[in-house]
């Protein structure tokens, strides 16, 4: 299944001011929902995830196992904590917390290597094997003005940097949020590229998810207004796509998650306005 936010605001401050706040990625998306966030070094270091916990609220590693597993992995990376870890050890949840920070490490150095050895291209972590690369080529399918605004972009955020993007900012964090029953853990690939003095375009896409989401995309379009530096429109669109959308109850959790995801867009636009209006 697949949701769609769009939302737009218009701000009386400089658009330069909201794309510095963004580059500060851990003040610009501090809040009440988000538990924990850093950013990754470039190139990336295990220490970079060093803030990060991973309990049994995120998924207990002595129940964890291919088919049925509260965290999304690959199988041979599941198989990984019966094969490493004694479960029946006292310490076993912190060794398989170190051995997820591990996983998950290897997966954003070989994003940002452009390696396709060491990326998860499958989670095995249910009875239904999701592939979200392909939800991801999904997704951007039927976004062509992602290209239509910036040639190159569109395969850049496919491919990485294997596909570099002239005169772009990129960066990658983590965050833990809370969302749904439980709260997930996600790596978000940020791009920022400016094809017009007036305008600008922020890319995003998820790298990873924890759970609820297998794929994301949300594209931020920034252009001044009349002309003058001084101001200028947002607008805002995020597509998604989860499998937990579909089947009986998938219409009744759509309509769920689009009410909740445009509440906490309309809240995150009226905030961007009213702090960057303030300076």
């Amino acid at each position: 299944g697949e949701v769609a936010v769009v939302g737009g605001v218009s701000v009386r401050a400089p658009k330069s001011a909201f794309l510095a706040r963004v580059h500060d990625i851990v003040r610009f998306k501090s809040g009440p929902d988000v538990l924990q966030i850093g950013r990754f070094s470039n190139p990336p270091a295990l220490a970079d995830l060093a803030a990060l916990t991973v309990d049994t609220d995120d998924f207990d590693v002595r129940s964890c196992r291919v088919g049925d597993c509260a965290i999304r992995l690959p199988a041979d990376a599941i198989g990984r904590f019966a094969r490493e870890i004694d479960v029946k050890a006292p310490d076993a949840q912190q060794r398989g917390a170190a051995l997820f920070k591990q996983i998950l490490f290897d997966h954003v150095a070989a994003y940002m290597s452009g390696s396709v050895t060491g990326r998860m291209t499958q989670f095995d972590d249910g009875p239904k094997a999701i592939r979200p690369e392909q939800e991801f080529d999904g997704i951007l399918a039927g976004m062509p003005e992602i290209g239509a605004l910036v040639p190159g972009l569109p395969d850049h955020l496919r491919h990485g940097s294997s596909a570099r993007l002239p005169d772009s900012t990129d960066f990658l964090y983590w965050s833990k949020e809370k969302f749904g029953i439980a709260p997930f853990i996600t790596v978000t690939h940020v791009t920022i590229a400016c094809p017009s003095e007036a305008t600008c375009v922020m890319a995003t896409r998820d790298v990873y998810s924890s759970r609820y989401l297998d794929a994301s995309i949300a594209l931020a379009i920034d252009t001044d207004t009349g002309g003058t530096p001084e101001a200028f429109d947002l607008v805002y669109v995020n597509r998604s796509r989860a499998n937990a959308l579909k089947g009986g109850l998938g219409g009744l959790r759509r309509s769920l998650t689009e009410r909740r995801a445009r509440g906490g867009l309309e809240e995150s636009l009226k905030v961007i306005k009213m702090q960057l209006e303030k300076g």
